[in-house]
C-alpha cells in the first residue's frame, strides 16, 4: 500500500505537550531579550505575541489559559493605578469636552472604515462593522456573536487590528526618539517584610479586581485592578509594589495570548480578506494618528499620548507601550476607557448603519 500523506501536525504531537510550552516559553524570552537590546518600545510584550503568532500558525496546538491572561491584565491594571495621582486625575477632568470629541472622531472613522470594507473587501455588513470597531476585541467578538455576525471573522479582524496597532505604535514611539525601558521606578524582589507586605496588598488588589469586576465591566480584568488600586493607592492604605519579574511575566503572557489567537484555521478562515483587513487597519490607523496631531493643538500634549489614546488598539496593549515610553498614561488609559464605554453602548447601532450600506451596496450581507 502507498504510504499515507503525512499529517501536517504530526510533528506537532511528536513533543509532549509540556515540551512545547517550554519551547514557546524559551522562544518569546529571546525575542524579549532581542528587542530590549534593540530598544524597542513594549519589547516585552510585542516579542512574544510575534513568537505566539509564528508559533501558532506554524505548530498550533496550544492555548494559553483564560485565568493567565485575566490576572495579567490585573497586574497591568495595578500598574496604571501606581501612575495616577490626583494631578493626573483633575488634568483628565478638566479636558474631558476634547476627550470626547476625540472619541466621537475614532469611532467616525472607524464607521467610514468599516462602510468602505463591505462596499470593497467583500465581507457581510455587521461583520465589517464590529471587526472595525476599536474596543476590547473579546467584548467586541462576544457583542458580534449576539447581533449574529461571524465571531470568527470579527476576531480576526480585531486581532489583526491590534497587531497592527501595536507595531506601529512601537515604531512611532521608536522613530519619534523614544527608547524602550522602564516608565515606571525598577523594583525588585521584596527584601524586607514590610515590602513582602506590600507585595501581598498588590497582588491581593490585583485578585480581588479580576474577582470583582471581570464579566461585569467591558475589560472589567482591566479596569477593576485599576478602580481598587487607585483607592488604596491615592488614600495611601497600600504602596503598591510590583516587582519587574512579575511585569515582564504579565507582557509576556498578554503577548503570548493574543500570538496564540491566531492559527492554521484563522489564517484558512479570513486568507482571502487578510490584505483588505490589513490596509484597512492601517488606513484606520493614519487616521486616528490625525486626529491625534488636531489634539495636541487643542490639549497642549505630547503626540505620543494623543497617538497612543486615539488609536485604534486594546486598552492593555496601548498602556503597556504608554508606561514603557513614558507617555501620559493618564490620558491614554482615560481615552481609551472612554472609547470602550461608548463602543458598548453605540456599537448595536453603529453595526445595523453599516450593514444597511452593505445592503444598498451589494444587495446582501450575508450572515452579517
Amino acid at each position: 500500500m502507498p504510504p499515507e500523506p503525512s499529517d501536517p501536525s504530526s510533528h506537532r504531537r511528536a513533543l509532549p505537550v509540556w515540551a512545547r510550552w517550554v519551547l514557546l516559553a524559551i522562544s518569546c524570552m529571546v525575542a524579549n531579550r532581542l528587542l530590549y537590546i534593540l530598544h524597542m518600545p513594549a519589547g516585552g510584550f510585542i516579542g512574544p505575541m510575534a513568537v505566539a503568532i509564528v508559533y501558532g500558525v506554524s505548530i498550533g496546538g496550544l492555548k494559553l489559559p483564560r485565568p493567565c491572561f485575566k490576572l495579567s491584565q490585573g497586574v497591568i491594571g495595578v500598574l496604571i493605578a501606581q501612575t495616577l495621582s490626583m494631578t493626573v486625575l483633575f488634568k483628565i477632568l478638566n479636558a474631558w469636552p476634547v476627550m470626547l470629541l476625540a472619541t466621537a472622531i475614532t469611532l467616525l472613522l472607524s464607521l467610514v472604515v468599516g462602510i468602505g470594507l463591505v462596499r470593497y473587501g467583500g465581507l457581510p455588513g455587521s461583520t465589517a462593522a464590529w471587526g472595525t470597531t476599536p474596543g476590547a476585541a473579546a467584548a467586541m467578538v462576544a457583542m458580534a456573536e449576539e447581533s449574529d455576525a461571524d465571531p470568527r471573522i470579527v476576531a480576526a479582524m480585531q486581532y489583526v487590528r491590534v497587531v497592527c496597532v501595536v507595531l506601529i505604535g512601537a515604531l512611532v514611539s521608536h522613530y519619534l526618539g523614544v527608547t524602550g525601558g522602564p516608565g515606571h521606578p525598577a523594583q525588585g524582589l521584596p527584601d524586607s517584610l514590610g515590602e513582602l507586605g506590600d507585595g501581598l496588598a498588590t497582588l491581593a488588589a490585583v485578585v480581588a479586581g479580576v474577582w470583582l469586576f471581570d464579566g461585569r465591566l467591558p475589560a472589567g480584568a482591566l479596569l477593576g485592578p485599576v478602580v481598587i488600586g487607585s483607592v488604596l493607592h491615592l488614600t495611601g492604605v497600600i504602596t503598591i509594589l510590583l516587582p519587574q519579574p512579575l511585569l515582564e511575566l504579565a507582557y509576556g503572557l498578554i503577548g503570548t495570548y493574543v500570538g496564540l489567537r491566531f492559527d492554521r484555521a484563522t489564517v484558512r478562515n479570513i486568507a482571502r480578506s487578510l490584505g483588505k483587513m490589513i490596509l484597512a487597519s492601517l488606513v484606520l490607523i493614519a487616521l486616528c494618528a490625525l486626529s491625534a496631531w488636531l489634539m495636541t493643538l487643542l490639549m497642549h500634549t505630547q503626540f505620543i499620548s494623543a497617538y497612543l489614546g486615539t488609536s485604534p488598539g486594546g486598552l492593555d496593549s496601548m498602556t503597556i507601550i504608554a508606561i514603557d515610553t513614558h507617555a501620559d498614561v493618564g490620558l491614554v488609559v482615560a481615552l481609551q476607557t472612554l472609547r470602550l464605554f461608548t463602543v458598548v453602548l453605540v456599537g448595536p447601532g453603529m453595526a445595523k448603519l453599516v450593514a444597511r450600506f452593505a445592503r444598498s451596496a451589494t444587495g446582501s450581507i450575508g450572515r452579517g
